[in-house]
């Protein structure tokens, strides 16, 4: 019994450190940490649907047409990413953050009520390479459903990354987490 619940934690079952290798080599670190675009910029579903949904390849040419870091040398890496503009196949991204398909998680519902990206995803502005940061277990959810307070924040600083609640007015933080009901029902999360 130890074995099995000293498992079921451990990383390699919570996958936490996942980091696969993608097509393109896109840098969050770069894009969401120094030029500082936000979440929602390329994550357009994160404020109204289940899903966060990927970046479709027009997105990221928009800036690419002009900005081709490294072009004409063999550190170029956006060959992928032109091809898929070329021939209106997708980047075929490898997903990092990936629920059990009994699972039922839904990314808006958690944005709209003030939790920030940061909460489940980690830093993902200081990731060169994106990596499961969190266990995103059924008991890690549990927890924050239990009391979700520590992690709520105003919506204008969902995609703050380093927003820490000190910076907030006492009584706004308390107005807000008043207005979270975190559901523990199983349907919640397994319909």
């Amino acid at each position: 019994m130890i074995v099995l619940v000293t498992f079921g934690a451990s990383p390699y079952a919570t996958n936490v450190g996942y980091q696969p290798i993608q097509p393109v080599p896109y840098s969050h670190e770069i894009h969401a940490g120094k030029l500082g675009i936000d979440c929602r910029y390329c994550h357009t579903g994160v404020e109204t649907a289940a899903g966060a949904s990927i970046p479709p390849t027009q997105t990221c040419i928009g800036c690419h047409t002009t900005v081709k870091p490294n072009a004409g040398t063999d550190e170029y890496k956006l060959g992928p990413l032109e091809k898929s503009y070329e021939t209106g196949l997708p980047v075929e991204w490898v997903r990092v953050h990936d629920l059990p398909d009994f699972v039922y998680f839904n990314h808006s519902a958690h944005v709209r009520r003030g939790i920030g990206c940061v909460s489940c995803h980690g830093r993902i502005d200081k990731m060169t390479v994106v990596h499961q940061a969190k266990p995103l277990s059924m008991g890690w959810c549990l927890k924050c459903h239990r009391d979700p307070a520590p992690h709520v924040r105003p919506l204008d600083k969902i995609t703050k990354m380093d927003w820490v609640p000190e910076e907030e007015d006492p009584e706004t933080l308390s107005a807000l987490r008043k207005n979270v009901n975190a559901s523990t029902d199983c349907s919640t999360c397994h319909r």
